[in-house]
């Protein structure tokens, strides 16, 4: 008798954390509340931030790969 106890203790502790883990791994329910907390705390005015700041990053980028070979250029002609 107390070996089937054991057994239902330890089934039930190792299932409760692997469905809550697959319910809360599911598309629908990360869709439903996750995004949606995700949207109210960060509005679509930071989407407008997040492009100018993607924009900055690229433009600096540019500038310093000009950098690099405006570099490599004078190191070739010496």
């Amino acid at each position: 008798m107390g070996v089937k106890i054991e057994m239902f203790k330890m089934m039930l502790y190792l299932s409760f954390p692997v469905s809550m883990f697959w319910i809360s791994n599911q598309a629908e329910y990360f869709e439903e509340y996750i995004v949606k907390r995700k949207r109210e705390i960060f509005p679509a005015d930071e989407q407008l931030h997040r492009k100018e700041l993607e924009d900055f990053k690229e433009r600096m980028r540019a500038r310093k790969e000009q950098r690099r070979l405006k570099q490599i250029s004078m190191e070739s002609d010496n």
